[in-house]
């Protein structure tokens, strides 16, 4: 019983490092739609470290007749994990807290949600079970218009205003 609870500790414990990865992620697949068309379609996963216990997550996947999935914002380092966490409200002012898991594996970034994030997805689409395989990382070269875009610095502002 020790044992268990000391590997459960140490698991515990374990603390991702941002930096094994950052970088971006793709996945290019055969889509299609209710018509029959195909197109070629594109997932794709970037990480940019902020600071130490946190990173720029943006997810933008893409789903059977057109339907995508996108969220963008400042995820913390949650024990293995980065966790972003939306703001408690919408717009309306109604409870929307969605809380999106970025989860490094044995060769895939994966990605989970407890379906509170539906408001980010068309009808098709959900972040759950999305996979990066990590072989498919690469630097990110665009890196000055990733910042300037209007979803870094809106992530970067909500960032701040949580800042004590």
């Amino acid at each position: 019983m020790l044992g268990l609870v000391a590997s459960a500790s140490l698991a515990a414990d374990r603390r991702l490092d941002i930096r094994a990865i950052e970088g971006v992620y793709k996945h290019r697949f055969q889509n299609g739609t209710v018509q029959g068309d195909r197109y070629m379609s594109e997932d794709i996963l970037e990480i940019v470290g902020v600071a130490p216990d946190a990173a720029y997550v943006r997810a933008h996947l893409e789903f059977y007749n057109g339907h995508i999935c996108a969220i963008s914002g400042v995820a913390r380092v949650e024990g293995p994990d980065l966790v972003y966490r939306t703001p408690a409200h919408d717009a309306a002012g109604k409870p929307a807290e969605c809380a999106l898991h970025v989860s490094p594996g044995k060769g895939v970034v994966s990605l989970a949600d407890d379906f509170s994030c539906r408001d980010y997805c068309g009808a098709r689409g959900m972040f759950g079970g999305a996979k990066f395989r990590t072989a498919s990382r690469r630097p990110i070269r665009y890196m000055a218009r990733l910042k300037a875009s209007r979803e870094f610095k809106a992530a970067m502002a909500e960032y701040g205003k949580a800042q004590p």
